[in-house]
């Protein structure tokens, strides 16, 4: 008979404890140890030897160029956007963990999916850990959904889910969420880290058996990252996260991980009374200016994922009364100070004594180098209170040594300015046409006094 060791397992990472402790001794955390019983599993007897080997089926070595290559095939969610985010579609067998702050659409989306896949003659289940089913009937009535073909299901048993999946063998199933989902073997509570890492593993190894996809929703911390063990993003095929305030009309959803796909790619939302609108032409909502040019305001031409964007920054330098602020939205601060240092000391502008605040419009959160450009021209523009002409679009990364670096696609991004009527456009030296291009100045530069001398004298 098996016998029940008790251990101490903190939460936070895992770690296991053979007593309590107030403080956990691997990550520090405190009071987060929970008692644990595990039950030894009886040891596997070892194969015996024959001619120097073992009996029994064993795996096969083989070389690269002898492994079949099955083609994979997608499913189509309803929403183009979110086709583009998974990278074309959603993989049969695969598994999406998708996170956000709390309201800001999860649940709406993937009931939307649902719903479309269940209506074009494809399975679908929707399993709710959170809400009761009628609470998910009254979302699909207030969207005007298609609630005929849809199976729903309230669980939160991991073995009894994988049941009845095996039973209904859908095309696609939601899970909402992995913190609310426990399983048999444990006897820890749901939403702990050895029941959301066991959950997860359960659900994986099934997705990858059966062939069925799965969406998993996750929850998020207060620092906006995905709650649980870090071994649940390894676990899955692809980890979406929803950006942007929930008070806000648009949201994004951006790829950190994708097996199937581009990373960073993202799609583009709008809320309405209906659920989530796709935004076909994202750059369009983040180029909403003003009649006239204003100091510190400029277009930057960024890339997320496979798509330029255009997105503008503004920028607003003010004395300061007392110590000086560095503050940035949807930017890395950190890099901010650097970027300010860079053009004291090589453009020949500082701000040492000014509060500094940069922000990129609409919410979108830049972590790209080629925005550096743009955000020390907005500053420049700001603090000489001299506006930027409105047809002027830039990109390019900013060196220490006050160099304008280039960065990748830098044709697409030309095009995209260019198709959206910018008839001026200064880019790194390396980036530039090697043919004129007609209606359109682009200014190639190679230092970042370069840049400035050329934008603040542009003609508005």
């Amino acid at each position: 008979m098996s016998k029940v060791k008790t251990v101490y397992r903190c939460e936070q990472c895992g770690s296991d404890h053979s007593k309590w402790a107030g403080q956990c001794g691997e990550c520090g955390e405190w009071n987060s140890l929970l008692e644990v019983r595990l039950e030894t599993a009886t040891p596997h007897r070892a194969r015996p030897k024959v001619s120097g080997g073992y009996t029994g089926q064993a795996s096969n070595v083989t070389t690269l160029n002898q492994v079949s290559i099955s083609q994979e095939s997608r499913l189509v969610t309803g929403i183009s956007e979110f086709d583009r985010v998974l990278g074309g579609g959603l993989v049969t067998g695969s598994v999406v963990l998708i996170g956000g702050d709390p309201g800001i659409g999860k649940s709406t989306i993937l009931l939307q999916t649902a719903t479309y896949m269940a209506d074009s003659q494809r399975s679908a289940l929707y399993v709710t850990g959170e809400e009761s089913l009628s609470q998910v009937a009254l979302r699909a009535q207030r969207l005007d959904l298609p609630t005929t073909h849809l199976k729903v299901m309230a669980e939160t048993c991991v073995e009894r889910i994988c049941e009845v999946l095996a039973q209904e063998r859908p095309a696609v199933a939601i899970l909402d969420s992995i913190q609310t989902l426990y399983t048999e073997t444990l006897q820890s509570a749901p939403g702990g880290v050895s029941q959301i890492r066991e959950s997860a593993a359960l659900l994986t190894r099934f997705a990858k058996n059966s062939g069925t996809a799965l969406f998993i929703v996750g929850h998020v911390t207060k620092e906006g990252a995905l709650a649980g063990p870090r071994v649940l993003e390894h676990m899955v095929d692809c980890v979406l996260y929803f950006e942007g305030q929930s008070d806000s009309r648009y949201r994004m959803i951006r790829a950190v991980k994708n097996r199937f796909g581009a990373v960073n790619e993202l799609g583009v939302f709008g809320m309405t009374d209906k659920g989530l609108k796709e935004v076909s032409n994202p750059s369009a909502i983040f180029l909403s200016r003003y009649d006239e040019a204003i100091p510190g305001s400029i277009v930057m031409i960024s890339r997320e994922g496979t798509r330029p964007l255009l997105v503008e920054v503004q920028a607003l330098v003010d004395d300061a009364h007392g110590q000086a602020r560095r503050v940035s939205l949807g930017l890395d601060q950190n890099r901010l100070n650097m970027l300010l240092a860079v053009m004291h000391r090589h453009g020949g502008i500082q701000t040492t004594g000014q509060d500094v605040y940069v922000n990129i419009v609409g919410g979108l959160k830049i972590t790209e180098t080629g925005s550096d450009l743009a955000v020390l021209l907005a500053c420049a523009s700001s603090l000489r209170g001299k506006a930027l002409p409105q047809q002027l679009a830039v990109f390019g990364e900013v060196g220490l040594s006050g160099e304008i670096r280039p960065v990748p696609n830098g044709q697409e991004r030309l095009k995209e300015a260019i198709k959206h009527g910018f008839e001026y456009i200064i880019v790194p030296r390396a980036n530039a046409p090697q043919k004129p291009i007609r209606g359109v100045k682009v200014i190639a530069v190679a230092r970042l006094h370069e840049a400035l001398a050329e934008a603040l004298q542009l003609e508005k």
